[in-house]
């Protein structure tokens, strides 16, 4: 899709009802499909934010990033998600924790970014965090500059793929459990989580608003 097209697209996405929940769960792990079945809330979780950055590419179609983070000692650790993270004391907002992570691990321009909506919030439970979605476009082809303490690779699917991509089953290890988890085969990489779950709901959204 060329990235005009999608930024055409774009100028409705505030008349449209985000999918929240109900995309949630078509890529819920077991246990997190439990929870949000049966109402679970978070006590005392910690906040963040991350954003989902679309851009054009040298050929002008719409690509979104995201990052394979490094291997370390931590229950995220070499998983794909988007770019972002707990909010500052500086911050001001969880927009702009989006905004200053996403230049601080992919290495962009601040002023190039432009928020376009909140997604609907999500927990995740092994980090007790509250995580904070934002779709933000970035007008022209940015040059990272990946964090190489955090990050160990880019990946820049199109867009147009993404809305292809099927729900399939991986199995992964989790607390030293092997467990069969709902997730996305992204150029290589199980996407899986809350980072499955963030961007099937863009991508509901997105489908609802281009066949509306």
């Amino acid at each position: 899709m060329q990235f005009s097209d999608f930024k055409n697209i774009l100028l409705k996405i505030n008349d449209f009802k985000l999918p929240g929940v109900n995309s949630f769960l078509k890529l819920a792990p077991p246990t997190r499909f439990k929870q949000f079945k049966e109402g679970f809330e978070a006590i005392n979780p910690d906040h963040a934010a991350v954003m989902l950055l679309l851009y054009p590419d040298k050929n002008l179609n719409t690509r979104m990033s995201f990052i394979l983070r490094n291997k370390y000692n931590g229950v995220h650790s070499n998983q794909v998600s988007f770019p972002g993270g707990k909010i500052d004391k500086l911050d001001n907002n969880l927009s702009q924790t989006a905004i200053r992570e996403t230049v601080e691990e992919l290495g962009v321009n601040e002023s190039n970014i432009n928020i376009i909506k909140p997604l609907t919030q999500i927990y995740i439970p092994p980090s007790n965090f509250n995580v904070q979605p934002f779709v933000a476009t970035y007008d022209e082809k940015p040059f990272f500059y990946p964090d190489s303490f955090e990050v160990s690779k880019v990946i820049e699917p199109l867009l147009e793929d993404l809305f292809k991509v099927k729900n399939i089953d991986s199995l992964i290890t989790l607390q030293n459990k092997n467990i069969l988890v709902p997730s996305f085969n992204i150029e290589g990489h199980v996407v899986w989580g809350a980072t499955a779950m963030i961007l099937n709901e863009f991508i509901t959204l997105m489908k609802n608003i281009i066949n509306s």
